[in-house]
């Protein structure tokens, strides 16, 4: 990257990045209010059900190959 960060989106900022998760915070908080997660949650299901279940799987066991495991403080 050239030049000087101007924002805090851009440039290094070490361990964490407060601007993405602020863009991350403020857009999660906008979704939850637009009154779509129900909505959103059935899609969900639906694909899991549908076309996409082998896709989704495979993106599933992906994603649990960089895990280190489950957060023993997590209760499910």
């Amino acid at each position: 990257m050239t030049g000087k960060a101007t924002d805090s989106m851009s440039g290094n900022q070490g361990e964490g990045n407060r601007g993405a998760a602020n863009a991350y915070n403020e857009a999660t908080e906008k979704f939850v209010k637009s009154g779509k997660v129900e909505e959103k949650a059935r899609e969900a299901a639906k694909a899991l059900d549908g076309k996409e279940k082998a896709e989704l799987q495979r993106a599933e066991a992906e994603g649990k190959s960089h895990s280190h495991g489950e957060d023993p403080a997590v209760e499910r």
